[in-house]
């Protein structure tokens, strides 16, 4: 394949790649003509609302659902045993890694419903089914558990310590995988000889999603078809269809899933949830639509939440500062069942993505993961991507200290050269393209780098502390699946993308009508995008890991191709000229050398208006094209955050912000900038405030907003965008997407920031998040 970026036919329009176009949707969302899950409503539907375990860890020795049978309007009510015996799968953990010495991981069978025991607070254990939500809710209330509780455990190093609590009689230590990458030996010699070692122990604080959506679905059954319908927020149609698929027991052609507007996800609607069984289950049953919707509350609990994880980090140095190796050996907490992808965030993505943009020879990980009593962990914005590159920026900050070598000088004398790409790390991952010397440089002229002593000078005079971070970053995404790309020409002279990425907030409308606008000259107000049908897709990777302009947009180009090549056979026939001899240019299919042409929109209304045609002619524009897989993709950048600390306080008050960014092509900028806004913000927040806190018996001490610290507008300035662009050849756009680059620039810049402002009381580390509590205490404490 001849893999190259799109130029587009004519010079740049308003509309094309590389315009800052204003997202098409944005006028209707705004105005509350979004349509998200709650607000269907189908004719007959039900209502319900989960039973869910209070208790972190107990025997279930019963359940009395006799009085909220006798309420009003309580239809049914289903517990584990209602499931049993129905043919049902249980929901599947797709990562296969295996331990240290070879042998598979554990992945401890999750039902639906828990039968036997509940492992964390929210366990669903039944569902009620009622003509109203408020019923449904009352009689749920009314269910009683006979629970006997059960010592829990919640911390990953306290599962796997000797006589702890076990999870799952199948998962001995609660241990889930014991994984080790690297070559041992030869980083155990890289240590032995260096000049230097720097070690941080590093905690990677657990997060909870909280989408400005909660999660909701409303399941249908077909008696006829024997069809069902899910409505929910996803990240994919096409892949949550064939998961739910499976947990149904049924074949992919007897499922169907349909997602409409979505508020937000970061990887957490990407999963098949049990309320999604439950709910099919009592539609088939009953006859009717069965509909649900999350209360913050119970998301707090049941949501899938992120990051968790316990690091040792080690970085070896020779004399001169050359990285010798990297040593990352630590914890990660699956909570009490594997989400889909659970293992992969504390394995794999930490060794590929703490490499980042340095000649680092070796590097070994050693991660122990086990389950807890807690909430599961699933992706969440970066998905090991931020961590692995927090990591590495902290033991960079935290040996040039000890080295007394100048932080950025250490960066500028380990980076990967442009002359040296492509780079072949010892992860395997291969940097294709890249200018990270020149991209570091950029970062720290318009950070002002130079001007930063006087800054802190005066700093100094308001009796504030501050401090400035780097955060330097390389990502390695999620390489682009199959991928559809459809384009239909529509009987109301529109034309409809279909493709199987998903927007859950993004504005894939924009870019992919940018990108099909460029390449056929269609008009960009008549492009229309089809994406939350799983019936209208013959492919799809859903949207994560940063790969939805890499995948949708070549999908989109190749498919372009095709309607070209058929339009040029169809244009000579009405032209009456050899297919040779046609030309297509700025929408419009042209005999060469001549004035006699065709706009393509022309061609297809004739065809619609049942053109006659001779055999052997393509009878339709239309393309419905999978474009295979490419490799991954690697966006980079530098970010430089200043903070001021108040001594007196601990409050923090992130004073500048810088960032320089490599996304390779940049389809529509501004969405790129809104794009790195909101990762920033969402790793500003796990820095400073964000934590899911449990006590000693399993329950949640963070349920709500009131003692769960979101970032505010207030929390954050403004921030100063800077593209740095040098596109890749692996895909057809030369993109290196851009969705979770924000955590990874912000969660190292900002706490390397705060650690250099604390510095002048001798704090080397500080641990995430941190909260002006614990800056207080560490100043009080070294005062």
């Amino acid at each position: 394949m001849n893999m190259h970026a799109p130029k587009p036919a004519t010079a740049p329009s308003p509309t094309g790649i590389g315009q800052r176009v204003p997202r098409n949707e944005d006028g209707m969302l705004v105005r509350g003509g979004g349509q998200y899950t709650d607000d269907l409503s189908l004719d007959g539907q039900l209502h319900a609302a989960f039973v869910r375990s209070p208790y972190a860890h107990a025997i279930i020795r019963g359940i009395d659902a006799s009085g909220a049978r006798a309420m009003k309007g309580v239809v049914a009510i289903y517990t584990a045993e209602d499931l049993a015996d129905q043919g049902y799968g249980s929901l599947k953990c797709i990562v296969d890694l295996p331990n240290r010495d070879g042998s598979p991981m554990r992945k401890p069978v999750r039902n639906a419903l828990a039968s036997g025991k509940v492992r964390y607070v929210g366990d669903p254990v039944a569902m009620v089914v009622a003509r109203t939500a408020a019923q449904a809710r009352d009689a749920a209330e009314a269910m009683t558990l006979d629970l006997e509780a059960l010592p829990a455990v919640t911390s990953t190093e306290e599962a796997l310590a000797p006589g702890a609590p076990q999870l799952f009689d199948d998962v001995p230590g609660n241990l889930i995988i014991d994984y080790h990458f690297g070559d041992a030996e030869k980083v155990a010699a890289a240590f032995e000889s260096a000049a230097h070692v720097t070690r941080l122990r590093i905690v990677n604080n657990r997060i909870v999603v909280n989408p400005i959506e909660p999660r909701a679905a409303l399941g249908v059954y077909d008696s006829k078809s024997r069809r069902y319908t899910l409505h929910a927020p996803s990240q994919g149609a096409f892949g949550l269809r064939n998961s739910l698929a499976a947990a149904m027991g049924v074949g992919p052609e007897r499922m169907r899933l349909l997602t409409g507007h979505v508020g937000g996800s970061f990887g957490m609607k990407s999963a098949v949830f049990p309320e999604y069984v439950v709910l099919l289950h009592a539609a088939r049953l009953l006859k009717k639509p069965v509909r649900w919707t999350d209360q913050r509350s119970e998301s707090f609990v049941s949501d899938h939440h992120g990051r968790d994880m316990v690091f040792e980090a080690e970085l070896a140095l020779d004399k001169r500062g050359r990285f010798l190796a990297t040593r990352f050996t630590g914890f990660g907490n699956m909570g009490a069942y594997l989400s889909p992808v659970g293992p992969m965030m504390a394995t794999t993505n930490i060794g590929k993505n703490s490499l980042g943009m340095y000649r680092t020879p070796l590097v070994e990980v050693q991660t122990r993961c086990a389950v807890t009593n807690t909430t599961p962990i699933a992706a969440y914005r970066g998905a090991g991507r931020p961590e692995g590159n927090y990591f590495m920026e902290r033991l960079i900050d935290a040996a040039a200290a000890e080295t007394g070598i100048d932080k950025v000088e250490l960066r500028r004398r380990n980076l990967v050269q442009p002359g040296q790409l492509p780079w072949k790390t010892p992860a395997g991952t291969v940097y294709d393209s890249g200018d990270f010397p020149t991209l570091l440089e950029r970062a720290l002229g318009a950070a002002d780098w130079k001007g930063y002593a006087a800054r802190q000078r005066q700093s100094r005079k308001a009796g504030k502390l501050r401090g400035r971070g780097i955060g330097c970053y390389l990502e390695v995404t999620a390489p682009p699946s199959n991928e559809m790309g459809g384009i239909h020409f529509e009987a109301d002279g529109s034309v409809t993308i279909v493709t199987g990425t998903l927007d859950y907030g993004q504005g894939h409308w924009t870019p992919f009508a940018q990108i099909l606008s460029s390449q056929l000259g269609v008009p960009f107000d008549q492009i229309r995008l089809v994406q939350g049908d799983s019936d209208r897709l013959i492919a799809g990777g859903g949207t994560g890991g940063s790969k939805s302009i890499m995948a949708s947009g070549s999908a989109i180009i190749e498919a372009s191709e095709l309607v070209i090549e058929k339009g040029k056979a169809l244009a000579a026939h009405v032209l009456e000229a050899a297919v040779a001899d046609i030309e297509f240019e700025a929408g419009d299919f042209r005999i060469a050398g001549t004035d006699r042409s065709i706009g393509i929109m022309e061609l297809a209304a004739r065809l619609r208006a049942g053109a006659q045609l001779p055999e052997g002619l393509p009878q339709t524009l239309d393309v419905d094209h999978v474009f295979k897989a490419a490799p991954s993709a690697y966006p980079n950048g530098c970010h430089i955050a200043e903070v001021e600390i108040d001594p007196q306080t601990g409050a923090i008050e992130i004073a500048r912000y810088v960032m320089v960014n490599d996304f390779g092509t940049l389809v529509n900028p501004m969405l790129v900038e809104g794009q790195l806004h909101g990762g920033i913000v969402q790793g500003i927040g796990q820095a400073i405030g964000e934590m899911t806190r449990y006590d000693e018996a399993g329950q949640l001490m963070t349920g709500s907003f009131m003692d769960y610290a979101l970032p505010r507008a207030a929390d954050v300035p403004f921030f100063d965008f800077i593209s740095h662009s040098v596109p890749t050849a692996t895909n057809r756009v030369g993109a290196k997407g851009c969705g979770e680059a924000g955590c990874a620039g912000s969660l190292p810049s900002v706490m390397n920031a705060i650690v250099d402002a604390l510095s002048a009381y001798g704090v080397a580390h500080v641990d995430m998040p941190a909260t002006p509590q614990a800056i207080w205490k560490l100043v009080q404490s070294r005062a």
